[in-house]
């Protein structure tokens, strides 16, 4: 093979090499997301930084926790969360925000506590979630809410603006000044044990209707009837007032137990829930 043959060979395999490259790091290239490009269910709106730890502390996020963040996007709020050391996971459907999301998370040195999985949110297991930070319309939020009562009492939801229809939030705060400067009202939801239907104490029947953390119903003992007034659950922590006397307790699947009295805590109370 004569010098002139194998430098033309050489050119070529470089040039071969070359195009091998670009072609790979064309496959790796991160699309930027741009702030209202369409998604499948609404348009990308990213909440601002300063909201993210707004509501992060709203949500009392500790490194116990497993955050979960439902349409993630540039996932911010999960890699945030990893940086408080809790596991944080972040659900989307579009691809290339997944992409772009995992190398943030690698930048931030946070990527073996914040995992991005593409996805339908609406299909999404949250089964393990402690808390849920999310940023989405109410007709999204309206759409998740029964599978937000299936989680277990105590879970936390805290929203960027938008509330779930239906549900009054336990608590609510506006962050004033700063970098936010629209979308800044952080609302926290706590779901609730479910406690509905008819309890047996030992002195009477206790009926319990329940509209999410808000509670009404009777207390039937020795041939009367008294109204419940004043019945809200945090988590699994029941209060409820009936004829005067305050009822505190909690609950645990199908039994409930605690304190009463004029001002709480003078005697003990149990119920038992009726098949």
């Amino acid at each position: 093979m004569n010098i002139n043959c194998a430098r033309a060979i050489g050119l070529l395999l470089i040039g071969v090499a070359t195009l091998l490259a670009a072609e790979v790091l064309a496959q790796q290239r991160v699309v930027e997301p741009i702030v209202g490009q369409a998604g499948k269910d609404a348009v990308w709106v990213p909440t601002s930084s300063e909201m993210v730890e707004k509501m992060l502390d709203m949500a009392q996020v500790t490194p116990q926790d497993v955050v979960v963040d439902l349409g993630s996007g540039d996932g911010r709020s999960v890699i945030a969360a990893a940086k408080r050391g809790a596991r944080a996971i972040g659900v989307e459907y579009n691809d290339d925000l997944v992409e772009f999301a995992r190398q943030r998370a690698r930048d931030a040195g946070v990527a073996d506590r914040a995992t991005f999985v593409q996805g339908d949110m609406y299909q999404a297991d949250i089964s393990q979630a402690t808390v849920l930070a999310l940023f989405l319309l109410p007709e999204n939020l309206e759409k998740l809410r029964d599978k937000f009562m299936t989680l277990p009492p105590g879970t936390r939801i805290v929203l960027n603006t938008f509330d779930i229809p239906g549900w009054e939030p336990d608590a609510k705060d506006v962050l004033v000044g700063g970098e936010c400067t629209s979308w800044c009202t952080t609302l926290l939801h706590i779901v609730p044990a479910r406690v509905a239907g008819v309890w047996q104490l030992p002195s009477g029947e206790l009926t319990v209707t329940q509209q999410f953390q808000k509670l009404s119903g009777t207390l039937s003992s020795g041939g009367t009837t008294a109204p419940v007034s004043n019945g809200r659950l945090r988590g699994d922590r029941i209060t409820f007032n009936v004829a005067g006397v305050e009822y505190t307790g909690r609950v645990t699947g199908d039994r409930m137990e605690g304190s009463a009295g004029p001002e709480g805590g003078s005697r003990s109370w149990s119920a038992r829930r009726r098949p």
